[in-house]
């Protein structure tokens, strides 16, 4: 005999099938909580994934941030501007990127603007890439070159750019700094033939010096000195609807930030290494400690006016920014303060 589909007994199975499910799902939930409360998602879009980042990789692989009970769902952005349109169409809840974007969508006038309220790294996090090694590199031997720099109105093009001024060499004068190519495209283009010179994010830089299609020459980050280079921002109607949860996720952060900076590079890359699959621990490590070793990272998530300040005077020189902005209009560090005090 056969049943027809709708009998009774049949939709009481399905429901009876459904809550068991349910409960098994929502059973998944608690003991990632482990409190008993299941965590809350929270989609975080950063700018690219490098070790440069090894603070809040830390924090989510030491489980910081599911004991302020959030669970990260992390996206590769693959350039600031792309971050930024993320989180401003609500496809995103934060993003970490430079805070130029933040400062670029503040002088649009946009409604419901994104507000900076974290800072992560505290100097550039590239290194510049030769096709030979120069055991004898300086800064003017770029002269007359081609350098494969980063996005236009990005700050990894804005500081290198600032540090070939500081070295005397004027970009477009004594040497060719292209612009064109998207931030996650530029070792491709490098490799491809492109340029004499590239500015890489880690583990890529040391990667290909790895596969011998590179070689690492110097720090930018060292070599320009201090500017608030990687922060996190949202919506200032998110910051505003979830205080207590960006709060969390701020002080998480910090945890990770007092974690490494406690650490040692070997530590670090261990902890990380989950983060990067297709990186082995050996070169993880090295790379971590040519982050430490430039003091690349913040110890606590505020954000000093006097480095927004040097930030603008740097897309000034850029002439990528006609007039300032005021420095409360665009960051709110009271979310940073809360966390670090805790």
């Amino acid at each position: 005999m056969k049943y027809p589909l709708k009998t009774p007994w049949r939709r009481a199975a399905a429901l009876v099938l459904a809550l068991l499910l349910t409960l098994a799902l929502a059973g998944c939930q608690q003991t990632a909580a482990g409190d008993g409360e299941a965590l809350t998602t929270v989609r975080l879009n950063e700018v690219t994934h490098s070790v440069f980042y090894a603070p809040q990789y830390a924090a989510m692989e030491l489980g910081f941030f599911a004991e302020e009970g959030l669970a990260i769902e992390l996206t590769n952005g693959g350039g600031a501007d792309k971050v930024m349109t993320a989180v401003l169409t609500g496809g995103s809840d934060i993003g970490l990127a430079g805070p130029e974007a933040a400062i670029y969508v503040h002088k649009e006038g946009r409604e419901d603007a994104c507000i900076v309220f974290g800072q992560l790294t505290k100097r550039d996090g590239a290194f510049l890439v030769g096709r030979e090694p120069e055991p004898d590199f300086a800064w003017e031997n770029l002269a007359g070159s081609y350098v494969i720099g980063g996005r236009a109105g990005g700050v990894p093009l804005m500081t290198l750019e600032h540090l070939l001024r500081s070295k005397g060499l004027i970009p477009g004068e004594d040497l060719t700094v292209d612009s064109s190519v998207q931030f996650n495209m530029m070792a491709g283009a490098f490799t491809g033939g492109t340029g004499d010179y590239v500015a890489l994010f880690e583990p890529t830089a040391s990667q290909m010096e790895q596969e011998g299609k590179g070689h690492i020459l110097a720090s930018i980050g060292e070599a320009a000195g201090e500017v608030p280079y990687t922060a996190y921002f949202a919506a200032e109607s998110f910051l505003a609807e979830n205080a207590d949860l960006v709060e969390r996720f701020t002080r998480a952060v910090h945890r990770g930030q007092q974690w490494v900076a406690e650490h040692t590079a070997a530590e670090i890359a261990e902890v990380i290494a989950p983060q990067f699959p297709d990186t082995d621990l050996a070169l993880l490590t090295t790379v971590t400690e040519r982050h430490k070793q430039i003091d690349a990272w913040n110890q606590t998530p505020v954000m000093e006016q006097a480095a927004f300040e040097r930030l603008q005077d740097i897309m000034q020189e850029a002439g990528e920014l006609d007039a300032r902005v005021p420095f409360a209009e665009v960051v709110d560090n009271s979310f940073a303060l809360a966390a670090s005090a805790g």
